[in-house]
């Protein structure tokens, strides 16, 4: 996962890696960013946005959390589907620790329960169960849901079920400090993995990448949160610009499967092409910490999600 860096921190210092998991929109980006203090995973309420492996960072006194932010398990209808159930078991056999959200304002369902007997199958990890969305039921609901949800432990896992069950609002900050505490005790004694102030360790450009996807997606409701794939060409320093006065020029393209499709992410005239632009630049110059000229185009490439050779191309 990541070479140790120098540094002690304490004698009972603990870092390691941990990965939240859940069926789609269970809370788990909201939750990523509430732990690390920013906005570092995409949020949104449709299934399968958050495409790539994203590590949060939590840097406290006494350890090192690293969020790793997969994409949720779920039954594979496409080759991407199967690609990203593969991902998930990968990332689940390396990490030190998991968090299973499941969400408090919805009864325990067969996606659930279809996770947790995945999750059985994953030899001796810590699985910490964590009921997400707490701000948006009362504490008698609350009570309930904490009960199926640890009846739901004993009966998969067997003896005491899950290593702990924490409430938990991404939300309004609710519990977010506990859900760290616990899950930093399930890691393993070490000195830092990342040095201090790191958030993330993705590529910029993949940051980049999720920030206009994010914005591409925004009101769109039919089926495009598969069908779209963001490609960052290039990220250059504009010539002949003053160092006081610095300009990145972004060329970025944004892949759907069909031309119906294409229209839809272009709008009228180019009205919604220019909507995702303004609000996706924000993000990035805020992440880049400079302006940024942002060009976009929108081709398609016909069924990408079930042709190998294009998945490999658009880095799947």
């Amino acid at each position: 996962m990541a070479e140790k860096t120098e540094g002690h921190g304490a004698p009972d210092y603990r870092a390691g890696f941990a990965v939240l998991v859940g069926r789609p929109n269970a809370g788990k980006s909201t939750l990523t960013n509430a732990l690390v203090g920013q906005k570092v995973a995409i949020t949104s309420a449709k299934p399968q946005t958050t495409r790539h492996t994203i590590r949060g960072i939590v840097h406290r006194e006494d350890g090192q959390l690293i969020l790793v932010d997969t994409p949720g398990l779920h039954r594979p209808r496409t080759l991407l589907g199967q690609r990203l159930n593969d991902l998930v078991a990968e990332t689940l056999s390396e990490v030190d620790a998991i968090g299973f959200c499941i969400p408090a304002n919805e009864r325990i369902g067969p996606g659930d329960k279809y996770i947790a007997n995945q999750l059985a199958a994953v030899p001796r990890k810590p699985i910490v169960a964590l009921v997400t969305k707490a701000d948006l039921v009362d504490r008698a609901q609350l009570t309930e849901q904490l009960l199926a949800v640890d009846a739901l432990g004993r009966e998969v896992l067997g003896g005491e079920g899950w290593a702990d069950v924490v409430p938990v609002s991404g939300q309004d900050g609710y519990q977010v400090s506990t859900v760290a505490d616990v899950l930093i005790g399930h890691m393993p004694p070490s000195p830092p993995l990342y040095p201090d102030g790191e958030l993330t360790d993705e590529p910029e450009a993949v940051m980049v990448a999720e920030l206009i996807r994010e914005a591409a997606l925004e009101g769109v409701r039919d089926e495009l949160p598969h069908s779209l794939a963001v490609v960052v060409e290039e990220i250059v320093p504009r010539e002949g610009r003053s160092e006081d006065n610095p300009l990145l020029d972004v060329r970025v393209n944004l892949f759907v499967e069909r031309p119906s499709q294409k229209a839809i992410i272009i709008g009228k005239g180019g009205a919604r092409l220019r909507e995702v632009g303004t609000a996706a630049r924000r993000g990035i110059e805020a992440l880049l910490g400079t302006r940024i000229y942002l060009d976009l185009h929108v081709k398609v490439a016909k069924d990408w999600q079930r042709d190998p050779k294009q998945l490999g191309r658009l880095g799947f």
